[in-house]
């Protein structure tokens, strides 16, 4: 049995792995506020990627994606907005994502999904 701990810092890495196959650069991983955590901030040209990643093992308990509701999404625009006060950012253009991931058993990837844009 695997931990939902163990399970996510996976998920994480595999869409860290995703992203950067799209020539993506990782700014930060695990951005932590008092608004709330940023698992991936990616960037490319002029956009910046703020990426929830969800997974799960298997879709007993239903589809990760399902997990990112209104609250957590309005959570994660004030991360957001914090983020970019404190680093300064200006002028990109901005996404907020969710990148969602079911392992099989053995903790391969059975299917990825990525959201783009789901604030707007």
């Amino acid at each position: 049995m695997h931990n939902n701990q163990t399970v996510g810092k996976i998920g994480e890495e595999m869409a860290q792995n995703f992203l950067q196959k799209k020539d993506y650069k990782i700014l930060e991983k695990n951005f932590r506020s008092r608004y709330g955590e940023i698992d991936l901030i990616a960037i490319k040209d002029n956009l910046i990627k703020f990426v929830e990643v969800k997974t799960r093992i298997g879709t007993s308990k239903g589809m990760p994606y399902e997990a990112v509701n209104y609250y957590k999404i309005k959570h994660l625009e004030r991360a957001c907005q914090y983020f970019l006060l404190k680093k300064n950012l200006k002028n990109y253009k901005l996404s907020l994502d969710v990148i969602s991931i079911i392992l099989n058993g053995k903790l391969e990837i059975e299917k990825i999904d990525f959201f783009e844009n789901i604030n707007s």
